[in-house]
């Protein structure tokens, strides 16, 4: 019998121990380096999950001083770890500040001058990935302030993603992990 398994099974999951000792002790100061600013956020639950990706990443967050954002990153934040992150009153401020930095601004968005995912290049100077309202995207006040788009191609009939599944994905590329 060809390709039959004879020792017990091909693949080996890692133990939770193996796992602590390959990751970081503690959380990451900021690098300074990568940014996920969803700054029009909808759903709690969303932003929560994409603070998981920022510390997966190594990236920071920033996020708005909405009343119910620090709960839902709370919640979201199972790690039980302090997350690298940066509250903005003025999302548009925030992004222009970048810019004026030179900070390269990248927006997930449906857009004619988008790339798609898989041509995004990973960030080699210090990024910011925006995330847009989950119903309307990035204001058309916030698009002149983006050095470029990207797209996440889909063959479903749903017109875009949720920010937690885009950001990730958008996060990954960035970080130079996908």
């Amino acid at each position: 019998m060809s390709g039959a398994r004879r020792n017990g099974p091909a693949i080996r999951t890692r133990t939770p121990a193996e796992l602590r000792r390959s990751r970081r002790p503690r959380a990451h100061s900021c690098w300074d380096h990568l940014y996920a600013a969803p700054l029009w956020p909808l759903h709690g639950a969303n932003l929560g999950t994409l603070a998981r990706t920022c510390d997966a990443v190594g990236a920071c967050l920033t996020v708005p001083r909405f009343p119910w954002v620090p709960e839902a990153l709370a919640r979201g934040n199972t790690l039980r770890k302090p997350l690298c992150t940066h509250w903005t009153g003025d999302p548009l401020g925030w992004l222009a500040r970048q810019r004026e930095r030179g900070v390269r601004i990248v927006g997930v968005e449906l857009a004619d001058e988008a790339v798609r995912l898989a041509d995004l290049a990973p960030a080699r100077e210090p990024t910011v990935m925006v995330l847009g309202h989950e119903q309307s995207g990035i204001p058309p006040e916030a698009l002149d302030l983006l050095d470029e788009c990207v797209e996440i191609p889909m063959v479903g009939t749903g017109a875009s993603l949720n920010v937690a599944v885009a950001g990730s994905l958008a996060l990954y590329k960035l970080a130079g992990l996908l």
